[in-house]
């Protein structure tokens, strides 16, 4: 499955979620309608760019955004930037601060609100499209393992995250991620 395959699997999914449930299980649907081989180049893709937006920048937003943001928190916050599409997270992946401009982030900060972009659910729709696939005669991670080791792809590479810095300064907060701090810091530190 190539790059734009995948987006065009989201965008039909987002086009579909909001008047028949969730984002996550319009994804399913749409992944349980095609082959198990489908599925597993699907959650190859989806890993790429996933793994693309480990970046202390990235992370840094969720931070802004979720009012703080663990490491499994982050794994969320990268499965919501891409159920946004392919156009948000390409702007995000470039300017991590152009989230400020989200519709949905600007909402959640005027109410206080520390969930905008996290969709948990969206990081597991490939195995749950799999399991309605095979009825649960195989499993998912067995295949995705063998998948894996047919590309050659068991050995992780070391993130390039870019610079570390303290999510818990403002004042780098605000020079880093501008427009961010600005809409979701509630103090005043310029």
């Amino acid at each position: 499955m190539d790059i734009n395959a995948f987006w065009d699997i989201i965008e039909t999914a987002r086009r579909t979620g909001p008047g028949n449930g969730s984002f996550a299980d319009a994804l399913v649907d749409q992944l349980a309608s095609r082959s198990k081989q489908d599925i597993l180049e699907y959650q190859e893709r989806f890993d790429e760019v996933h793994d693309a937006l480990y970046r202390w920048d990235v992370w840094a937003a969720a931070y802004l955004i979720g009012g703080g943001c663990s490491d499994d928190s982050f794994i969320d916050f990268r499965a919501g930037l891409i159920s946004l599409g392919r156009d948000w997270y390409e702007n995000a992946a470039a300017c991590a601060d152009s989230l400020a401009g989200h519709p949905t982030v600007i909402a959640a900060a005027a109410r206080d609100r520390d969930d905008a972009l996290f969709c948990e659910e969206a990081n597991y729709a490939a195995p749950e499209a799999f399991q309605r696939v095979t009825g649960a005669d195989e499993d998912f991670y067995e295949a995705w393992r063998h998948y894996r080791e047919s590309l050659g792809a068991l050995a992780e590479r070391p993130a390039e995250m870019g610079e570390d810095f303290d999510f818990d300064d403002p004042q780098e907060m605000h020079r880093r991620l501008p427009r961010l701090a600005s809409l979701c810091l509630h103090d005043s530190v310029e």
